[in-house]
């Protein structure tokens, strides 16, 4: 009787609200890509391989989800990226509506990308995001065009805080 071979198992990259664990998924440190996700944008920034510091990138102008995950992957290859944090869109009261929903969807979409995703509560980002431009005398032009990339690096920034700061829930 011939041996049937069984195909291996494939375990799909990791997607979690929980730093611990995207930590322990992340043991070596590496680049990672926050996202602030809009509806017609999509900010960026990134951290450097040690954690410390995050940086605003680009606002991407959001389009088809395949045109996006391109744009995604070459950034990705580019940077040497090793995960993603994702801004997660609570409520004020921390329950999830619409945009968290199309925002897990969006997570599970870039499952083919083969990072673990960290989904981070952005409440307050993009209002904290604001008040720093305003605070550099940027003109209303300029942090309309760049205000999801800054609010990408404060979500980053806030994540990365936690993972390398130690204190992990």
């Amino acid at each position: 009787m011939a041996e049937q071979l069984t195909p291996p198992m494939i375990t799909p990259p990791m997607i979690t609200e929980d730093a611990r664990a995207f930590a322990g998924a992340l043991p070596d440190g590496g680049v990672l890509l926050g996202l602030d996700l809009g509806t017609k944008t999509i900010g960026t920034a990134f951290c450097d391989p040690g954690w410390g510091f995050a940086t605003a990138g680009k606002t991407l102008p959001r389009g088809k989800f395949t045109a996006d995950l391109a744009t995604l992957r070459a950034l990705i290859a580019e940077r040497r990226v090793t995960g993603m944090v994702l801004g997660l869109p609570l409520n004020m009261d921390g329950s999830a509506g619409p945009r968290v929903q199309a925002t897990r969807a969006f997570a599970r979409n870039c499952a083919v990308l083969s990072l673990p995703i960290l989904l981070w509560d952005e409440r307050w980002s993009t209002q904290s995001a604001e008040r720093a431009m305003i605070s550099q005398d940027m003109s209303r032009a300029k942090r309309a065009t760049r205000i999801d990339s800054h609010a990408a690096a404060i979500i980053l920034q806030a994540a990365i805080d936690r993972l390398a700061g130690g204190w992990l829930d």
